[in-house]
């Protein structure tokens, strides 16, 4: 069944939804896991930041996109003229900004996880290896 009157996700919570995949914790979460001062700790600040950033370049495409929209509705339905200046036209180039700079913090993003995810891995305690047996006496025998 295609229910297309279900409304879209939140528009600020890409960031937030990136991390809770990678990390399976919320953003503000992370923060709480780590010493204050630590490595991990300056790694989770940096993601928590880069999550944020990304959820407000969101917001803003949806904005723009959302004002673009009505006012090609408008259009077409008669109720506005198009701009001889060329509103429509610089709306387009503002959502193509907003597009480029949303791809560039999901990078951005996504590398800064990768370099949390790697130092919180490399820095939990691992196991130390086992030690081989000593070698039985009777192989240290000799005639």
């Amino acid at each position: 069944m295609n229910d297309q009157s279900k409304p879209p996700t939140s528009q600020g919570t890409h960031g937030q939804r990136l991390v809770a995949e990678a990390l399976h914790t919320h953003p503000d979460a992370l923060r709480r896991l780590h010493p204050g001062g630590s490595a991990e700790d300056e790694l989770a600040k940096l993601v928590v930041r880069a999550a944020r950033q990304l959820d407000n370049l969101q917001g803003e495409l949806v904005d723009r996109c959302t004002w673009a929209a009505t006012d090609l509705t408008r259009v077409a339905a008669g109720t506005m003229t198009a701009n001889a200046l060329g509103v429509l036209q610089n709306s387009a180039t503002q959502i193509d900004i907003l597009a480029a700079r949303r791809a560039d913090a999901i990078a951005h993003l996504k590398s800064v996880l990768a370099a949390y995810h790697t130092a919180t891995t490399a820095s939990s305690p691992q196991r130390p290896a086992p030690q081989p047996a000593p070698a039985s006496t009777a192989a240290r025998r000799t005639r």
